[in-house]
């Protein structure tokens, strides 16, 4: 069994794999919780368009503003300790999201939770690299199917089954999604592979900062940064665009759709992945499917803007995973954590002003459809950045 877990043994792979996958959905259930409820937030706290785009993406900035400190905290504290701060810290944010009937407070804890799932994201493929080292890309699969159920599970569960149980609370909803983030902290915790200690001198000299000089981290974060904002963006808006349009009975259907789009690329991906590396064709083709999808959302109706959204969450899927892969892969051990936070960063920064984008469009010219612009436009940069992958290079530790 060592030729296959890096010298792990069989239980130890096992439970090195259920953290993964357990950890992966962590990092998106406390996010997801939201969109089925922005209609009732939007009403209750009397948000704009421009304040919901604020809303969503506050979480994708502390994604780019939270990652580099993330490096820091793995380079200092080592991937178990800084995986479990993360969880602690998404959980209380997301737990005190609803605690005061107020948008600043709303905001505040957003920010909150979104650092804990930056140091997270950030926390992953360093995990990844250190627990199974000679299974990079299942294990990158493994907990990528993790979150994508992190991400389906709140949102087919919100509004059917979590807000009756809360009597009918957005607020309590929140706590809802946060208890089994605690949860998963304490078992990672308890059962997590422990790192070699370094010794001192080791431990000051590990590097956390990125190397902002690699052109090719900036290609790629962009092109992560084009699926980001898509995802988003969609999820964001699709709820009150629907309502805007009088479909809101496709509200759950459609983000379920957009989420349950994921699975399929999750499965495919974990056949073909190693044949893909540095193929710009399926960048192409997704940043394709994402415009069709854009526009089959805008012009459509009923089960055909789910089976639109659902084609959006396939294509985001399918590079989402191809570039979380990347890290590891190409990284030297000690390196994987700031690579890491290199691409987040970038991809995030590109991310986070979409959804505000999307509203300001939607407010200025009072059509709902304006909103899915700057999505559309999205697909079209991934489609010209696509032949970057044909050139990825070993990022070495020199």
């Amino acid at each position: 069994m060592n030729d296959q877990t890096g010298g792990f043994s069989q239980p130890r792979a096992l439970t090195a794999l259920l953290l993964l996958w357990l950890a992966g959905t962590g990092l998106r259930l406390t996010i997801l919780a939201v969109p089925p409820v922005i209609p009732m937030i939007h009403d209750e706290l009397n948000l704009s368009a421009t304040q919901v785009g604020i809303l969503t993406g506050l979480p994708s900035m502390l994604f780019a503003f939270a990652a580099v400190p993330g490096s820091l905290l793995i380079a200092r504290l080592g991937v178990r300790t800084a995986l479990v701060v993360g969880l602690t810290i998404t959980a209380l944010g997301g737990a005190l999201r609803g605690a005061l009937p107020d948008v600043a407070w709303l905001y505040a804890m957003t920010i909150a939770m979104g650092a804990g799932v930056a140091i997270m994201q950030v926390t992953m493929p360093p995990a990844v690299r250190a627990w199974l080292p000679d299974r990079i890309g299942f294990a990158t699969a493994v907990y990528t199917n993790g979150l994508l159920i992190g991400e389906i599970a709140p949102v087919a569960l919100m509004l059917p089954l979590v807000l009756p149980l809360a009597g009918g609370s957005w607020q309590w909803g929140f706590v809802f999604w946060s208890v089994p983030v605690v949860i998963i902290a304490a078992v990672v915790l308890a059962l997590a592979p422990k790192q070699p200690k370094a010794n001192g001198a080791a431990a000051t000299r590990r590097r956390w900062w990125p190397d902002w000089r690699n052109l090719l981290i900036w290609r790629l974060g962009i092109m992560l940064g084009t699926i980001n904002a898509t995802y988003f963006a969609t999820n964001a808006f699709l709820p009150d665009y629907l309502r805007s349009i009088g479909q809101s009975e496709w509200t759950s259907a459609s983000l379920s759709g957009l989420n349950a789009g994921q699975i399929p690329a999750s499965f495919l991906l974990l056949a073909i992945a190693g044949r893909l590396e540095r193929k710009a064709w399926p960048y192409v083709v997704c940043g394709i499917l994402c415009v069709i999808a854009t526009v089959g959302i805008v012009f459509g109706s009923g089960p055909w803007i789910v089976a639109a959204a659902t084609l959006q969450g396939f294509a985001a899927a399918a590079i989402l995973i191809l570039v979380l892969a990347l890290p590891p892969l190409l990284s030297h051990p000690d390196d994987v954590h700031r690579v890491t936070a290199a691409m987040f960063t970038i991809s995030y920064s590109c991310a986070v002003i979409v959804p505000v984008i999307s509203g300001l469009a939607w407010d200025l010219s009072g059509i709902a459809g304006t909103a899915f612009l700057p999505v559309a436009l999205c697909g079209i940069l991934l489609v010209f950045l696509a032949p970057a992958i044909n050139h990825i290079p070993r990022i070495g530790s020199s």
